[in-house]
């Protein structure tokens, strides 16, 4: 079966390049006469693989020297307990922003550790915006300050970087990190989940200011200790070495590219034509308000959801699939990552049109 235009909201389509090599390498990876799941990760062999995806990746980035790269397990969703385990202490006050299902999650996990101040909530409009700045309430002895930049589900974007004073930003990044250059500087701690922008599932990367290590209380449990991990170059117990593999082919692959300058037009021109389409048409709407519209997840609605299922199930005969909307918002969505060709935008407006013109 030819390969379909992907658009999963994770994970999610892969470089067909990066693809490529990984079928290349996997009975016979660098002349070992081995896959590179059954290498040791300890080999000196597979610590050049993991030195160089962390050089790549602090290349892209331009990673400052006085910042850790972590690469460890348990998905964004565990940095929703160690985020604050390490950089809170017990019943220390924290801030937090809503803009969706995913930061009302990492809420819900702090609060197990924290008093969790929520900054600022856009549940009142369906999570469809981010609220401005000036109104934010924050603590004034809050440990950091944490946002989502980018909700995968509502595809909501934050415009802008918070300022956080004189506390760690922390941001969770799972669908936007190395979509465009980011200002490592001005943060605390990223953290990203790999399976939408860096690999397949199953590594999740930290970035963390080497100043923040060593701040865990007491309980936090060694494997949940970032400076734990620090230490052993992110080899504590045995790393998800086949992600950690395909994660640095894909880092290769957009230096190849000509980094994230070149990755962020790209991006913003795909995301411009799929707009441009939706909004110039009765037949479809996007929920989000203009200046908060995510580059990465593009959610739309029919303006009769009875057509919901016949869409879906002709793109898919035209080779555009998973394009259903999350069960919570429904409707459809367009996730389209870094590794989403131009084409695919193309296929897929083209499909809307002829569908509009069919049904409208």
């Amino acid at each position: 079966m030819p390969r379909v235009f992907n658009f999963s909201a994770g994970p999610a389509v892969m470089p067909e390049p990066v693809l490529s090599r990984i079928r290349e390498d996997l009975p016979d990876w660098n002349g070992t006469g081995m896959s590179v799941m059954e290498v040791s990760h300890r080999s000196k062999e597979f610590v050049a693989v993991a030195d160089k995806a962390t050089q790549d990746l602090r290349d892209l980035l331009a990673i400052p020297e006085d910042y850790s790269v972590l690469f460890l397990q348990g998905g964004a969703t565990l940095q929703f307990a160690m985020v604050p385990l390490n950089l809170a202490e017990d019943g220390q006050a924290v801030d937090y922003v809503q803009t969706g299902s995913w930061s009302k999650k990492a809420i819900a996990e702090a609060s197990r550790y924290c008093e969790v101040n929520t900054v600022a909530d856009s549940a009142d409009k369906n999570f469809t915006y981010v609220p401005d700045e000036a109104d934010w309430q924050r603590s004034p002895d809050a440990a950091y300050l944490h946002y989502c930049a980018n909700e995968t589900i509502a595809g909501v974007e934050f415009p802008f970087v918070p300022d956080a004073g004189d506390v760690p930003l922390v941001s969770d990044m799972s669908s936007t990190i190395l979509s465009r250059p980011v200002d490592v500087s001005r943060y605390g701690l990223i953290y990203a989940g790999a399976q939408k922008n860096i690999g397949p599932a199953g590594v999740t990367l930290v970035i963390i200011r080497k100043d923040l290590l060593g701040k865990a209380r007491s309980i936090t449990p060694g494997l949940m200790n970032y400076a734990v991990y620090d230490a052993s170059d992110s080899m504590t117990n045995t790393p998800p070495v086949f992600a950690w593999y395909a994660a640095g082919l894909v880092f290769e692959h957009l230096k190849s590219l000509g980094g994230l300058e070149a990755v962020a037009e790209i991006n913003r021109r795909k995301a411009g034509k799929l707009y441009a389409a939706i909004d110039a048409s009765d037949f479809y709407s996007n929920p989000v308000r203009e200046d908060c519209r995510s580059w990465m997840n593009v959610p739309f609605v029919l303006a009769d959801p009875s057509l919901d299922a016949k869409f879906l199930e002709e793109a898919l005969d035209d080779g555009l699939a998973n394009l259903k909307g999350h069960r919570s918002v429904g409707g459809m969505r367009a996730s389209i990552y870094n590794a989403m060709p131009e084409a695919g935008i193309d296929a897929l407006v083209d499909f809307m049109q002829t569908f509009e013109r069919r049904n409208g």
